[in-house]
């Protein structure tokens, strides 16, 4: 089968390959990959700015359909279209896996960095990791339903949105997209989308088309006064930072209210990253870290998706063939692209 394969450590490294069809264990099943989304987290592998152990196949995003079962499988069937948690490989044993925080085991090693993951025709997964796809749910949507249930437990779940919420999001990439119809979802009055110039072309312009019409370029507009002007002087209640940018990171504290509450996902290239300490501290706000999904997020997520509460779709830019990753890579690079999806 075809498959893109991060071959050895280093930047770059990255080939489609002929590799055998895995075979599945024990409580696996065997996929047939209908679609793999790229997320961040597969260029990152791709410049080695992030763990993984080569030679391994990238993509943790899929919508797929089970096409073998592995001995004591009874959760799923054959024929079943389903997606699937990144969870793989927890232990099962540590006080986060028998407190429910299975997404954040010292030995999770998951699809895509981890483990083989599904950039390739076909893919393995434990049972107990994966949802069913309802049927009016495509299979490119289906690809999504990951990183919808990264904002339904980041931004639902964690920093908790409320009815009447202002919210800024910071960083109109498909993360920060999908936060803010979540928080729209949850009963925010106003959603405030922040960006760049980089993003004024497609990922703002995306913004204004969902139909959030407070859309700010930061190198435009002061996105300080902004705020304080649509809140009264007050600020916002959550500030959801997606840029992972440090003059995203650091504006943080400028816009939220105090009392309000920071939702921190993007991730920082550089480390340590400056922020703004004793302002919070007067702001006595609340900062949350988020990584990965919770169980609860998914059932959620592909509610939400298949309701058109999220509509993850309309992100969705790119739609290609496998063959094609390069050109789609150098587009998300170039910021040509919002959200890519393979077809294997």
């Amino acid at each position: 089968m075809k498959a893109l394969v991060k071959t050895e450590k280093g930047v770059g490294h990255l080939e489609l390959r002929d590799v055998p069809i895995p075979a599945c264990g024990p409580g696996e099943v065997l996929l047939k990959v209908l679609a793999a989304g790229v997320c961040g987290t597969d260029l990152h592998v791709r410049d080695d700015t992030f763990p993984y152990w080569p030679p391994v196949i990238l993509g943790h995003e899929f919508s797929a359909r089970v096409v073998e079962l592995g001995e004591g499988v009874t959760l799923v069937a054959e024929g079943d279209r389903v997606v699937g948690e990144p969870h793989t490989l927890s232990c099962g044993s540590c006080y986060l896996c028998r407190t429910g925080n299975i997404q954040i085991c010292p030995a999770k090693r998951s699809p895509g960095w981890g483990i083989d993951g599904a950039m390739a025709e076909y893919m393995v997964m434990p049972e107990v990791l994966l949802h069913k796809l309802p049927e009016g749910v495509q299979d490119t949507v289906g690809a999504v339903i990951e990183p919808v249930a990264n904002v339904v437990h980041d931004v639902l779940e964690r920093a908790t949105i409320l009815g009447g919420d202002t919210v800024v999001v910071i960083g109109p990439g498909p993360i920060g997209l999908l936060a803010a119809m979540a928080a729209d979802s949850a009963g925010a009055c106003r959603v405030i989308v922040i960006g760049v110039d980089a993003d004024e072309s497609l990922r703002l312009a995306k913004a204004r088309e969902l139909g959030f019409s407070s859309v700010v370029n930061a190198q435009r507009q002061d996105a300080v006064a902004v705020v304080a002007e649509l809140t009264g002087g007050v600020g916002a209640d959550v500030v959801v930072e997606c840029s992972g940018s440090v003059g995203g990171i650091a504006s943080t504290v400028g816009l939220v209210r105090k009392k309000g509450r920071i939702c921190a996902i993007g991730l920082p290239n550089s480390s340590p990253t400056p922020f703004p300490y004793k302002e919070a501290a007067f702001k006595v706000c609340d900062v949350m870290f988020c990584l990965s999904t919770s169980y609860t997020s998914w059932g959620r997520a592909i509610s939400m998706v298949a309701t058109g509460k999220i509509r993850a779709g309309e992100i969705i830019t790119h739609t290609s063939p496998l063959e094609q990753w390069e050109s789609v890579f150098d587009d998300i690079d170039r910021r040509l692209a919002i959200k890519a999806v393979f077809i294997p």
